[in-house]
């Protein structure tokens, strides 16, 4: 008997454990629907356990299937984010994609790149601007680093060192009640509509936000308020105004790369970052993170 299991199966057993149907699984892999079957049995064969209840009430994960899925799907997104990055490795023109959101850097990206630039492990920069998926593109690889908040972004399966901390202030259109009190507390946003940041652990029943220039438009119009970090204030929206709230999380500036890499660029890059930050920042006075 081997424990090897070949992605593939790993692969058409997600695909049955996520549609509940042999059938819907078979056309979501392009298949026929018997040798899917056969593969599946296969697998439970090699495995010695039943991974799904199958009755003609429908198909059902087993104990032992709901524990496979959870390892699975990790798996098959290591193998292809494994992939993505020889591919990348191995292009002519090799580069560093830095994943980040627009204005999300603290102050710090030009002093970050300027020091990361004299590195002689250096590549060049490309960046990955977005505000949805940067934990999730260095986990699938198709991106080497970023800059993150904690703990607004899932860092699972990432290292991270903090490069500083910022307070939340809360963006208003200019007409809100609120806009006349010098100082907001979280109370007094309850029953505010608040986005659904991508990533974040604290979902507002708003709208899911797909870009930062949707978040200030939707806020001055008055359709909803959102929670920013201070260094948002540094970039005025025609209606908006901010207010901190002092009660609310801070949030923390990280640079964060995949575990276990052992890439040399994003190891100077790391290095920059830390450098830089602990600089602080003159043109606030804010100084670097702790530990």
């Amino acid at each position: 008997m081997t424990d090897d299991v070949e992605t593939r199966e790993l692969r058409y057993f997600v695909a049955v454990a996520e549609e509940l149907h042999f059938g819907r699984a078979a056309d979501r892999l392009g298949i026929a629907q018997p040798p899917l079957s056969r593969a599946i049995r296969r697998l439970e064969h090699r495995l010695h356990v039943e991974l799904f209840d199958r009755t003609g009430k429908g198909t059902r994960l087993t104990a032992a299937g709901e524990v496979l899925l959870g390892e699975a799907r990790p798996a098959l997104e290591a193998v292809a984010a494994a992939v993505r990055r020889t591919r990348r490795a191995g292009q002519p023109q090799r580069s560093l994609v830095l994943a980040m959101k627009p204005g999300g850097d603290g102050g710090l990206l030009r002093r970050i790149l300027a020091r990361y630039e004299a590195d002689p492990d250096a590549l060049p920069v490309e960046f990955a601007f977005s505000i949805r998926e940067r934990a999730a593109m260095l986990r699938g690889g198709q991106a080497d680093v970023g800059l993150l908040h904690h703990p607004q972004n899932d860092l699972r399966g990432l290292a991270s060192e903090p490069l500083g901390v910022e307070g939340r202030m809360v963006a208003l259109a200019e007409d809100h009640p609120l806009a006349a009190k010098d100082s907001i507390g979280l109370a007094d946003l309850a029953g505010e509509t608040m986005p659904q940041w991508p990533e974040a652990a604290d979902l507002g029943p708003g709208p899911v936000i797909r870009d930062a220039g949707e978040v200030m438009q939707l806020v001055a119009l008055g359709r909803m308020v959102a929670l920013v970090s201070d260094s948002a204030a540094g970039r005025p929206y025609a209606g908006v105004v901010y207010r901190p709230v002092p009660d609310a999380e801070p949030a923390t500036l990280v640079v964060a790369w995949p575990e276990g890499s052992r890439s040399r660029p994003v190891a100077a890059f790391v290095r920059a970052a830390r450098a830089a930050a602990a600089e602080g920042d003159p043109s606030t006075g804010r100084a670097p993170a702790e530990g």
